[in-house]
C-alpha cells in the first residue's frame, strides 16, 4: 500500500493545514520520501518526495521564490509544505499561479507545527505500509515456491504471476520464442518471434533508472502497439536463459508499476529460473537417453527389432514407422567465430551454444511439419531420423530442409548446413544402412560442393569412388591426368574444367566458349593442347569416355 498527499492531510496533525494549489489531483500524489530543504534545491529532491520548507530567503525576493518552486516542480515532488509566520506570512499570488499551472500541491501550515513531528509521522506511515508490503511479498514468494514443491505446470505458475500483477505476462526462451505454445495462436507466435528477432522492438528504459542496480535488469520495451517490461530469467552463469515480459496495463506508467510490483516480479523471475532449471535437468537426462538410443540404432548395436522397441517405447519413439535418415553438418564454424565482432568466451563455449541453437531449429522444423523425429549429435553432424507418412522421402525431406535453411538465413545468416539424405527406412535393418547412405551422400556433397545431396542421386559418384582402389586407374591417372595437372600448375590454365565444360555442352564449341568466357580460338587452343598432352582424340567417343571417367574419378577422390 502507498501513502498519498490526501491520506496525510486527513490526519489530525494537518487539521490547520491549508491546500493552496493542486487540490484536483492530490489524491493521486504518492509520497515515498520526506525531507526538509531550503534554497538551493539543485538535485537534492527526488520524485514523489514530500518537501518541507520555511522559504528562508524568499520573503523579499520573488524571483528567488519562483526559482525555488520551479526546482521543486522539476524534481516532481509530491507536495511542497510551507511553514508561514516567521520568514513569510503569505504565499504570493504569482507563486500560487506557477504551482497551479504545473499541478504542484502546495500546502500552508502554521509556524507552530514542528517539521520533526511531520517527518516522524510520515516515516512511521511509510515504514508501516512498507512492512505490510514486505509481508505481502513474502507471502507471494512462499506461494511461488509452493508451485515448485508441488510440481505445478508452467502455465499455472504464469497464471498466478499474472493475477498478482494484474497484467498479461509472457515467457520466452533466449530466442524470444514463447513457452507454452498451446496458449498462443500460430500467427501470434510467428509475429512475436519475427518482430523480436528482427530487432523491431525498441528499448525505452530511461537513464535515471540506470543508477539503481535493482532496476538495471528491467527494460521497457515497445512491441507493436504495446509497452512491456522485459525481465531476464538468469542462469547461474549470469546469462539469460529466457525473458519474462509483462504487458503494462492501459494508462499504467512504468515507474509506478515497478514500485508496486517490482519485488513480486523479481521473485517471479527467480522462481521461473528454478522451475526451468529443474525441467532442464530432467530433459537433459531424457535427451541423453534418447541420443544414446538413436546412435546405437544407427550403428546397428541392437540384435533385433524387439530389443530396439523395448528401449524405444519408454522414450516415446517407434522403430516400426517409416523414416528417412538425414545428416546435417554445420559449415566452417571456426571461421565464423574468428570473424565475429566483439567475440567473447572461448570457441568451445561458443560452438556448444551454436550447436544448441541449431538443434533447437531442427526440432522446431519437425514440430512445425508435425512430424516425429529421432535425433542425436555425432562428432561431425546432426543425425535425424525423420518420420514420413504418405509423402515421398524427397518431398518431406525437402520441406524439412527448406524450413531449417530458411530460418537459419533469417536468424543466423552466416551459418549454413550441408545435408546428406538417405533412402527410406522401411524395416529395422534399414536404420544402419540409411545412416551409412546419408553419411556417404553428405561426404560426396562436400567433395562436389553441393549443399544438399540425396543418396539416390549419387550413383555415378559412388561408382567412381569404387574405381579409386583399382590398380588400372593408377595407370590412367599417370598417363592421362598427370600431364594435364602439370600443365595446369605451370601455366595456371585449368584444362580439366575446360574439358568437363566442353562435355557438358555436348562438344558445342560456341556454348563452351561462352560458358568459360573465352574467345573461340582460345578454347580451340586449349582443346588441342588436351589432345597433345594426353595422346587422346576428342573426336573419338572411346577416348572421350576415358578422359571424362578419369577426370570424374580424380575429382571425386581428390578431397
Amino acid at each position: 500500500m502507498e501513502i498519498t498527499v490526501q491520506d496525510m492531510l486527513q490526519e489530525e496533525l494537518f487539521a490547520q493545514a491549508v491546500v493552496e494549489t493542486g487540490k484536483s489531483n492530490f489524491s493521486e500524489k504518492k509520497i515515498q520520501w520526506v525531507s526538509v530543504i531550503e534554497m538551493p534545491v539543485e538535485n537534492f529532491v527526488r520524485k514523489n518526495e514530500l518537501v518541507l520548507t520555511t522559504a528562508l530567503g524568499c520573503k523579499d525576493d520573488l524571483d528567488a521564490f519562483m526559482q525555488f518552486v520551479e526546482d521543486i516542480i522539476r524534481a516532481e515532488a509530491s507536495a511542497l509544505v510551507i511553514a508561514t509566520g516567521r520568514h513569510i506570512n503569505e504565499i504570493p499570488s504569482e507563486i500560487k499561479a506557477l504551482a497551479e499551472s504545473h499541478c504542484l500541491t502546495m500546502i500552508r501550515i502554521p509556524w507552530e507545527i514542528r517539521f520533526a513531528t511531520i517527518v516522524e509521522f510520515v516515516m512511521e506511515e511509510l515504514a508501516q505500509r512498507k512492512s505490510s508490503e514486505i509481508l505481502q511479498n513474502v507471502k507471494v514468494q512462499q506461494e511461488l515456491l509452493q508451485f515448485l514443491l508441488e510440481e505445478k505446470r508452467l502455465h499455472e505458475l504464469l497464471e498466478f504471476i499474472q493475477m498478482q500483477v494484474a497484467a498479461n505476462v509472457y515467457l520466452t526462451d533466449h530466442h524470444f520464442r514463447l513457452y507454452d505454445l498451446e496458449e498462443y495462436s500460430k500467427g501470434a507466435q510467428e509475429k512475436w518471434q519475427l518482430v523480436f528477432q528482427m530487432e523491431e522492438k525498441i528499448i525505452l528504459r530511461q537513464d535515471r533508472f540506470m543508477r539503481d542496480p535493482y532496476r538495471q535488469k528491467f527494460d521497457l520495451v515497445a512491441f507493436l502497439d504495446k509497452e512491456l517490461i522485459q525481465i531476464p530469467i538468469l542462469q547461474v552463469t549470469g546469462e539469460a536463459k529466457g525473458y519474462l515480459f509483462v504487458e503494462l496495463p492501459n494508462q499504467a506508467a512504468y515507474e509506478p508499476f515497478l514500485n508496486k510490483y517490482g519485488q513480486i516480479l523479481e521473485h517471479a523471475a527467480t522462481t521461473i529460473a528454478l522451475w526451468l532449471s529443474k525441467r532442464n535437468a530432467v530433459e537433459a537426462t531424457e535427451n541423453k537417453l534418447r541420443s544414446d538410443f538413436v546412435e546405437e540404432l544407427a550403428k546397428g548395436k541392437f540384435r533385433n527389432v524387439e530389443e530396439a522397441a523395448l528401449r524405444a517405447n519408454p522414450l516415446g519413439y517407434s522403430v516400426y514407422h517409416t523414416y528417412v535418415c538425414i545428416l546435417a553438418q554445420p559449415e566452417k564454424l571456426r571461421e565464423i567465430y574468428k570473424q565475429r565482432k566483439n567475440a567473447s568466451g572461448t570457441y568451445t563455449l561458443w560452438e556448444k551454444t551454436m550447436l544448441g541453437y541449431l538443434e533447437e531449429e531442427l526440432v522446431y522444423a519437425a514440430q512445425t511439419l508435425k512430424q516425429e523425429v529421432m535425433m542425436t549429435q555425432t562428432e561431425e553432424a546432426f543425425l535425424v531420423y525423420l518420420h514420413i507418412k504418405h509423402q515421398t522421402d524427397y518431398q518431406l525431406a525437402t520441406d524439412f530442409l527448406d524450413l531449417v535453411d530458411r530460418r537459419l538465413k533469417l536468424f543466423f545468416p552466416e551459418v549454413t548446413l550441408r545435408w546428406g539424405v538417405s533412402g527410406k527406412v522401411e524395416s529395422f535393418t534399414d536404420f544402419q544402412r540409411s545412416f551409412i547412405e546419408a553419411k556417404q551422400a553428405m561426404q560426396i556433397g562436400e567433395k562436389k560442393g553441393n549443399p544438399r545431396t540425396w543418396y539416390e542421386d549419387t550413383v555415378l559418384e559412388r561408382i567412381l569412388l569404387q574405381l579409386h582402389p583399382i590398380s588400372e586407374m593408377d595407370t590412367i591417372r599417370e598417363n592421362v591426368l598427370e600431364p594435364l595437372l602439370m600443365y595446369q600448375e605451370e601455366r595456371k590454365i585449368n584444362l580439366i574444367e575446360t574439358f568437363l565444360t566442353f562435355q557438358q555442352h555436348r562438344g558445342n564449341v560456341s556454348k563452351t566458349a561462352q560458358s568459360l568466357h573465352l574467345h573461340r580460338q582460345s578454347l580451340l587452343y586449349r582443346l588441342r593442347k588436351i589432345e597433345a598432352l594426353t595422346g587422346l582424340s576428342l573426336h573419338d567417343s572411346h577416348h572421350l569416355f576415358l578422359l571424362e571417367l578419369s577426370m570424374r574419378a580424380w575429382e571425386i577422390n581428390k578431397a
